[in-house]
């Protein structure tokens, strides 16, 4: 299937043993945004069923807007606030303005997808079933939505990269009886879409493709979850890299400027390359070890990596079981995969081409204690770089000359 490139500064091109990918058709400068994308499906990543039916319903509303996902303001949060905008017909979900909520009824929360959620909700056919179900029928009920909504971007979706394995056929298996339970409610075009086949593939392509977009970090441990997830067409071409040479942002709680959605998510170039260069980004944070990497990139993407950093890493790796019984026995401390970096960078100011990552981590790592993000220059102006870096998890700006931290502002 031929691609339309994204911009004039990306193509999709078929790369030996990594399948399609995105390539620079020019060279590009650090800081520099290659892709600004808008999903063309969303869907929440709480919980659709709360744990105790007994609970009250303040403690299960959601503190995110059902629509574009902004955080609502306290106001808006709780049971049933009379300034609080929800849905008409279910009265449950929640929406940060009025526009928002006439958006949602003719797109992500149509008339079908209302009664789907609150049949699982009175039913509780999901109840005592681990999260990650209650997500993937929130997805399913997007998916096949958006087949009614907008069949163009249906195909989009299936046109994607991901085939069923063993784990989407089995919860296909348990997922697609309650989803076609719903048929009768579906509209007329929905009515003769549900299969058992479609749906192990549409969670296929869900596993494969689908972003996360983050809470605000906690102010009590600095960690950041997911408030919810979007499929992103052009997003998706991006291929895995342990050192990656760009990363993305998404501002959600922000109001662009540009007249771009909040959802959409940005792609910045960590630092420069030539044209023809693979872009890639790390499916998950950059300070994660080999054995850590290797066993979530073939559970949830199914391949092993070989890139630079994982070549390296693992020699390293089949030491360690040595080094860490012989460290136990003389009773020292084993050595951390961020202290060898530092250390070999420390000690190698030439930045030896064995251990290129070492540096890597020093100048790109966000330093902000259980962050983990990947920072960024901030788009140059004009022909000038920025120096200043931006992280994209937590958002701290660390410029060149000073060290001091800056939340990044709306």
């Amino acid at each position: 299937m031929s691609v339309a490139a994204p911009s004039s500064l990306l193509k999709v091109e078929e790369i030996q043993g990594r399948g399609r990918g995105m390539v620079a058709s020019q060279p590009l400068k650090a800081g520099q945004i290659v892709l600004r994308d808008s999903p063309i499906l969303l869907y929440s990543a709480l919980p659709l069923i709360p744990q105790s039916l007994s609970s009250s319903s303040s403690t299960l509303a959601s503190s995110f807007c059902d629509h574009c996902f902004r955080t609502l303001p306290s106001s808006l949060q709780g049971d049933s606030s009379s300034s609080a905008v929800l849905c008409p017909s279910c009265r449950h979900y929640r929406f940060c303005s009025s526009n928002c909520l006439s958006k949602a009824l003719n797109s992500s929360h149509s008339s079908w997808v209302c009664q789907a959620l609150s049949h699982f909700q009175a039913n509780s056919p999901l109840l005592g079933h681990p999260l990650e179900l209650q997500v993937q029928a929130q997805f399913l009920i997007a998916a096949y939505n958006l087949a009614n909504i907008s069949p163009s971007d249906f195909q989009i979706l299936l046109s994607l990269h991901g085939s069923p394995d063993d784990a989407t056929i089995s919860a296909a298996q348990f997922l697609h009886p309650l989803i076609s339970s719903l048929c009768s409610i579906a509209p007329i075009g929905l009515q003769n879409v549900f299969s058992l086949e479609l749906t192990s593939a549409l969670l296929a392509k869900d596993k494969h493709n689908a972003f996360g977009l983050m809470q605000p970090v906690s102010v009590d441990d600095g960690q950041r979850s997911v408030r919810a997830y979007g499929i992103y067409p052009y997003a998706s071409f991006f291929n895995h890299d342990c050192l990656p040479n760009a990363c993305r942002f998404d501002y959600v709680d922000s109001n662009p400027p540009d007249g771009s959605n909040n959802t959409d998510i940005i792609v910045r170039m960590i630092h420069d390359v030539p044209q023809g260069r693979e872009i890639c980004l790390s499916y998950f944070p950059v300070n994660e070890n080999y054995a850590s990497r290797q066993k979530r990139l073939m559970e949830d993407y199914g391949f092993t990596c070989n890139c630079d950093r994982c070549n390296v890493e693992s020699n390293w790796s089949d030491n360690d079981d040595t080094i860490e019984e012989d460290n136990a026995e003389d009773g020292e401390e084993v050595m951390d995969e961020e202290d060898q970096y530092e250390n070999m960078a420390a000690s190698d100011t030439d930045n030896n081409n064995d251990f290129p990552h070492a540096y890597f981590f020093l100048r790109y790592m966000c330093d902000r204690p259980n962050c983990g993000g990947t920072l960024a220059p901030l788009p140059p102006q004009v022909d000038s770089p920025s120096n200043v870096m931006e992280c994209n998890v937590c958002g701290k700006l660390k410029s060149d000359d000073e060290q001091d931290e800056a939340p990044m502002e709306d």
